[in-house]
Order: structure tokens, then sequence, then C-alpha cells
């Protein structure tokens, strides 16, 4: 079965569950689950339930879609995401990316938990994703193009919505939350950067570092989605800090700011919906 058949079977798989259409995407990272329960959830889909779809297997990572409201907009939230760490083909990664956008959806809004590479930062800290750096893992573009999705050769120069970066940086000033802004680079992982990589990602002008998000960007753009997206700073990058990086810190940190997170999303989902 290729990629694109496999896509639709999922969609197909999907609607046989639910009729619900959403206006935005939403992809919650490690420790950020929780604000799916803050949705007025209409439908609910497990991963599991879904045929040929690839299952989280990650703690923390829920591993549903939810479909309903946030701020009065029809939205489907992906509670858990996979990772190529987890043996997936980055085609298999960025499946989700791509129902979604059959499903209806116009607009991704990608978070992730990320280590600071940038010694500024600190954690707990928010950061808007201006642009990123996705050449330290293979493009999910790679094999035949999927014409029905998009072009062979796509433009990636404002891969991170203008418009929607605006809208995600006047919630924030409106509810009084800090916002950083920067670049985010991806690596494939599981294991966390060793200092010395630390300070390669750092020279190449890498704020935040993580394991998700930069092919889920190239997807959505690929096929047309107005993409945006940003960080929860869990933890200072190793060499930045004397403590040992641990996943049970990315938890702790994303609780800690979870009140920020869901007044940002929430409030920012409702304004790039007057955008679309």
């Amino acid at each position: 079965m290729d990629a694109y058949e496999k896509l639709l079977k999922c969609r197909d798989c999907i609607r046989g569950k639910t009729d619900f259409v959403p206006r935005v995407a939403l992809i919650l990272g490690s420790g950020l689950g929780d604000f799916g329960e803050k949705v007025d959830i209409k439908d609910v889909v497990e991963y599991k339930d879904i045929d040929g779809f690839p299952r989280s297997t990650v703690l923390g990572h829920r591993g549903r879609f939810i479909f309903g409201y946030v701020e009065g907009v029809p939205v489907v939230v992906m509670q858990g995401r996979v990772h190529s760490y987890e043996g997936y083909s980055m085609q298999d990664v960025v499946l989700p990316t791509r129902l979604m956008g059959l499903l209806g959806a116009k607009a991704i809004f990608l978070t992730n938990a990320a280590g600071g590479a940038n010694p500024d930062f600190r954690a707990g800290d928010l950061m808007l994703i201006r642009d990123h750096i996705a050449c330290f893992v293979p493009s999910p573009l790679i094999g035949g193009n999927i014409e029905e999705l998009g072009t062979r050769f796509p433009d990636m120069s404002q891969i991170y919505d203008g418009e929607l970066c605006s809208a995600i940086r006047s919630t924030a000033e409106e509810n009084g939350i800090g916002l950083r802004e920067g670049i985010y680079l991806q690596l494939r992982g599981p294991q966390f950067e060793t200092p010395a990589e630390v300070r390669m990602c750092r020279g190449l002008g890498a704020d935040a570092l993580g394991m998700s998000t930069a092919c889920e960007a190239i997807a959505a753009r690929h096929m047309g989605m107005r993409v945006c997206g940003v960080s929860c700073i869990s933890n200072l990058a190793a060499g930045l800090s004397k403590a040992p990086l641990t996943h049970a810190e990315v938890a702790e940190t994303a609780n800690r700011v979870a009140g920020q997170f869901t007044a940002l999303v929430s409030g920012s989902i409702a304004a790039i919906d007057k955008l679309l």
C-alpha cells in the first residue's frame, strides 16, 4: 500500500466514526497533553481504532484525536504524536498531520517540549518558532511525490506563517505572557544531545532543540496548510546546566507553565481562525 492510499484509508476510517470538520489542527507535545481536557469535546477517536495508523509509545502521549471546539473554533487535537525514534518511517510520522489536513484543517498549530540551546532561555519559557532547521532528519517528502497533496519542490522560505505568528504574539501580549522567539532544530533522538552537539547546533543558529515538529511543518506546508508553532522550553540543553537531562523534567516544567500555555494556545486559535 502506498503512502497516499494508506492516508485515504485512515481518513475513511475516521469518517466512519465522526463527520466533524475542523478548521484548525493542534498537535500537543510531550507533557502538554492536558490541554486536550480544555476542549469542548464532541468526538474522540483512539489511534488504535484507526486502520494502519501509527501508535504513540512515549509516556505522556495519550494516543487519540479529539474533535471539538476551542473558543468556538472547530479543532482537531492530536493528543500525543509519533516520532521517528519510535521506529516509524518519516511517512508514518507525518501521516497524522496530512490526515488532519484532509479532514478539513486549514492551519496547524504545532507544539513541543524542547531543550533550550540559547543560554538566555530558562526552563518554562515559551518560544514562538520563527523558523526551523530540519536537515539532520530525513525529509518527509523523500520518495515519489504525492501530487494530490502538493508540488515536488515546495517553497519553504516562509514555512511559519507571518500572520499566524503575529496572532500568537498579540495573544501573548494581551495575556501578559512572556514570549521568546527563535529557531527550532529537529534531531532524531531518542538520546538527548551531548554538550558538543549542543554547541554545534547553537553555532548553526538554533535556539531550541527537539525530536519532532519540523518534519510535520514541512508536510503541512507541502499540502498548503498554514503553519505556526510554539516550543515549551522544558530544560536547558546539555552543557548549559549541571543537572542531568530526564524526561520527567519535561513533564514537571509543562505542569508548571500549564496555565500560560493554555491561555496562549486558546487565545491564539481564536485569533488564527479569523485569518483563515
